[in-house]
């Protein structure tokens, strides 16, 4: 019998003494679903949460969609940019889109670029939290994982309120990348440290309807 093994007889034998059952009831999963929130006011949560954790936040209209987009990457000297197959963006003349596609890009191509340009599958408003589920307008994960600077492009009906929201919408057959600001970790020293493993700029554009 194993250390494991001892531990949890002994345990089962003393609840068993004590007139202690030891059924495990099945856990709940009635998580709320319907947030409080929608409209104008989602977006501003939103933004706020992704404030918070630092990322750079623009707010847009489909009208003025382009000229963001432009305004983003010309502020950061972005010429050179990786784009998933599929993007469907306007993105700027000055700018020089690479579409990653087979044989992809590899790791040391990726970080010579000056960024990313992607959509998003869903974004959470409670959390700040951006998910990005490998489809043809957000790339594989490497893209987006190894450029220093990621500009993702979200629509007002990609916004949800909670988790639960996200959760529903997504498949658990796809690759998910949940991003809530840019990367970053306090491992050292509870020092902040940015860029360690993604990019060091999350930029997001909120698309309002």
């Amino acid at each position: 019998m194993s250390g494991r093994d001892e531990v949890l007889a002994r345990i089962a034998s003393a609840s068993q003494a004590a007139g202690v059952g030891v059924a495990v009831p099945e856990a709940s999963a009635r998580y709320r679903t319907r947030g409080d929130r929608s409209g104008p006011d989602l977006l501003d949560l939103l933004a706020g949460r992704l404030t918070d954790y630092r990322a750079l936040v623009i707010r847009a209209t489909p009208a003025t969609l382009a000229d963001e987009i432009s305004a983003a990457l010309r502020r950061r000297q972005a010429r050179r940019v990786v784009v998933p197959s599929a993007l469907r963006l306007p993105l700027p003349d000055f700018v020089a889109a690479i579409a990653d596609t087979p044989p992809f890009l590899t790791p040391a191509e990726l970080d010579a670029f000056d960024g990313v340009v992607t959509r998003a599958a869903v974004a959470i408003a409670e959390t700040g939290t951006i998910i990005l589920d490998g489809s043809p307008d957000q790339g594989r994960r490497a893209i987006t994982l190894v450029p220093d600077y990621h500009l993702c492009v979200v629509e007002a009906g990609q916004v949800v309120h909670l988790v639960p929201e996200a959760v529903a919408r997504l498949s658990a057959d796809r690759p998910l990348t949940w991003i809530s600001g840019p990367s970053a970790t306090s491992d050292i020293e509870l020092e902040r440290v940015e860029g360690v493993h993604g990019p060091r700029t999350l930029e997001v554009v909120l698309v309002s309807a």
